[in-house]
């Protein structure tokens, strides 16, 4: 290859090019005007920094001698004159000799100029010709960035609105390119509509400080059933002399990640309501408080309402075997909404009692054992799941659409099902509410079961403890009668305590008050035994000692038990008690005008024990006299002591007279507390102000 081919491969360049764009202050263009003879006529300052000549020792000169190497002259010359002649300009690059003969690449576009007489003139603009590949790549790279980036881009006027978007904003909004041009946020991106966000654009333009992932939510017209999310940022935009130009915007679709955190939230919610559920059901063995706090767990977490029914066959202790197929019979124990609402009347009412058929969503739960959804409810589907036609009306009324029945599995057993309703929580029921409904509905079946079989067991065991109670005593011969059994609160179970009156020969009468200690149907038998024993030993008309000595005996014979007793003897005639204690609390003696008292006696041991001797004290009385006889349950509490309370029990007394049936009013009210876990049996008698007549006495 000759030099001239080298040379004209290494220039390159071609005739009628488009000059490719540049920054002008990047590549300091420098201008230089040649006459028609090839002299330099104007030489700007760029040209002497890009050649290193001076204006003065460039103008006049001829420019190939000056900037060309000698055997590139034939060449160049050959260019001028081409440029010249024909009008058409020529781009390319070639090396210049500078002033201090080094040699630099230098890019050029030349053409011709011609002046008002006719004159031609070239133009020769210039550049260094690695400037200009280096401006071209990053232009390039920056072009192929912003059109191939995921992130959506665009550039904003100082009146906020749009010059330039890249195709990941297009997609965003689903509006072409062309489409934005001069329109604002607002009518493009609606996730970016609101004075919030302008207020933000604004003050990214007055203050320069960028406003960086700046999270919103919203919705496109392309996809309006989907929740989206992005992140956002502005920039302010500026020239080099720092005048300002608009806003840069990013804006990432950060959808997944939002979801994902949204799914996770979620989960960690979901695992914190179980969690909640363990410790908020089941905190009494009261059978309609605990179905109500499975309600209150699930309001509003998971449903706007809720209910909670039982089988009555279960909560009749028939428990079925193998599959079920018919009608099934439900009692609401709950009904909770999470807001007032109308809904509330639509659920049976709390204690009711209601049959539905096999069509019922409800009834299908409870025979197979599964839930039961219905995502999306029509009018048509409302008398599925409500009561009647206008429960029914009242569910469409308050915007019931969707529907979860889930059933209450306890020791594989279905007992019952849980109904939840969504009215102002616009998500249908998925699959991961039923999964979480069956979460809590399993924890508290158990608990629900367990308060069923609690509730079952006391009710048996009262109705036990009752029969075995007497029935009012009538007041006997010189003495005026009181009693009261309470017992204990919903989540203890009952206890052994007693009282009995007994008539004796004479005219005489026992009063007996005892505690077998424990709870439940073993100290309810017990102390029907014991209650059937004494009633045989008092009408051997025996010392009441000698009474309690018999007892003792019979209840060494009953494994594990102790019992106190008081055992009391009184005689009309004579107003004498004789009376003998067996480990029980003393009798409160009261005589009229004087402070009560607790009778000194000796307090023996409790029956069971074995081998103590019991002791009778004679007691001399008047007429008005009282004697109060209680157990345990009314003076012991576990945050005061005894003492504390026995002295509670003399205040009480010492108040101003009552009748005995006021008294042991008062005394139930101000000694004892809801909820107290032992019970109570509390017996008055007052020695009448009249003797008793001739033919009581008889």
């Amino acid at each position: 290859m000759s030099t001239s081919d080298a040379f004209r491969a290494e220039v390159g360049g071609a005739f009628g090019v488009p000059a490719p764009g540049g920054l002008l202050d990047v590549l300091n263009l420098a201008a230089v005007v040649l006459d028609d003879s090839g002299r330099i006529v104007l030489w700007s300052p760029q040209a002497e920094d890009l050649f290193g000549y001076s204006s003065g020792e460039a103008l006049g000169q001829f420019a190939a001698r000056l900037l060309v190497d000698e055997q590139h002259l034939d060449l160049v010359t050959e260019l001028f004159v081409r440029v010249m002649e024909s009008g058409r300009s020529w781009a390319g690059g070639f090396p210049v000799r500078r002033k201090d003969d080094s040699t630099r690449m230098v890019e050029f576009r030349n053409m011709r100029l011609q002046d008002e007489r006719g004159e031609a003139y070239a133009l020769g603009i210039a550049t260094d010709q690695g400037t200009l590949r280096r401006v071209e790549r990053d232009l390039a790279l920056s072009l192929r960035l912003i059109s191939q980036s995921p992130i959506g881009l665009g550039v904003l006027d100082t009146e906020l609105r749009f010059v330039l978007v890249n195709p990941a904003l297009e997609g965003m909004d689903g509006r072409s390119a062309p489409g934005h041009g001069g329109l604002t946020t607002a009518q493009t991106l609606s996730f970016l509509s609101g004075d919030a966000n302008e207020s933000a654009m604004r003050q990214v333009l007055a203050t320069g400080v960028p406003l960086l992932d700046r999270f919103t939510v919203g919705r496109t017209a392309d996809d309006p059933g989907q929740e989206h999310a992005w992140s956002v940022s502005f920039y302010r935009l500026e020239d080099p002399a720092g005048h300002v130009l608009g806003l840069a915007t990013s804006v990432v679709d950060v959808t997944a990640q939002h979801l994902a955190a949204a799914d996770a939230a979620r989960a960690r919610g979901r695992l914190a309501l179980v969690a909640d559920a363990s410790v908020r059901i089941g905190t009494t063995l009261d059978l309609e408080q605990t179905a109500r706090e499975l309600a209150e767990v699930c309001v509003p977490e998971v449903a706007d309402l809720a209910t909670v029914d039982i089988l009555e066959d279960v909560l009749q202790g028939q428990r079925t075997t193998g599959v079920v197929t018919g009608p099934a019979r439900f009692r609401a124990l709950a009904v909770v909404a999470a807001y007032p609402t109308e809904a509330l009347r639509a659920p049976d009412p709390v204690g009711s009692l209601a049959q539905y058929d096999t069509d019922r969503v409800v009834t299908q739960c409870v025979n197979t054992g599964r839930p039961v959804r219905e995502a999306t409810l029509t009018v048509q589907d409302l008398p599925r799941i409500a009561r009647d036609e206008n429960a029914a009306a009242l569910l469409a009324a308050a915007g019931v659409h969707s529907y979860l029945a889930v059933p209450l599995i306890a020791r594989g057993q279905v007992i019952g099902a849980l109904g939840l309703m969504r009215a102002d929580n616009p998500a249908p029921f998925d699959d991961d509410d039923t999964t979480l409904a069956g979460e809590l509905a399993a924890r508290a079946a158990v608990c629900i079961d367990n308060a069923r079989w609690f509730q079952s067991q006391r009710h048996a065991a009262l109705a036990l403890q009752r029969n075995l109670l007497p029935n009012r005593p009538e007041n006997r011969p010189g003495l005026d009668i009181a009693h009261r059994y309470e017992p204990a609160g919903a989540t203890s179970e009952i206890g052994g305590d007693w009282f009995d009156v007994i008539p004796l020969p004479g005219d005489k009468t026992a009063l007996i008050i005892g505690d077998v200690m424990g709870s439940g149907i073993e100290a309810a038998a017990t102390m029907g035994q014991l209650r059937t024993a004494t009633r045989t030993l008092a009408q051997l008309d025996l010392d009441p000692a000698q009474v309690l000595h018999h007892l003792d005996q019979a209840t060494a014979s009953m494994e594990h038990t102790i019992t106190t007793c008081v055992y009391a003897v009184y005689d009309p005639h004579d107003q004498q008690c004789h009376i003998s204690v067996a480990g029980h609390l003393p009798p409160v003696l009261m005589h009229p005008g004087r402070p009560p008292e607790l009778l000194d006696l000796p307090t023996g041991a409790p029956l069971g024990v074995g081998g103590v001797p019991f002791h009778t004290t004679r007691l001399d009385l008047s007429l008005g006299d009282q004697f109060v006889l209680y157990t345990d349950g009314l003076v012991e509490t576990r945050d005061r002591s005894l003492d504390e309370r026995l002295d509670a029990l003399l205040s009480l007394l010492a108040g101003p007279q009552r009748n005995l049936e006021d008294t042991c009013d008062l005394l139930l009210r101000r000694l004892r507390r809801p909820g107290d876990h032992d019970d109570v049996a509390l017996l008055i008698a007052r020695l009448r102000a009249e003797p008793p007549t001739a033919s009581a006495h008889a």
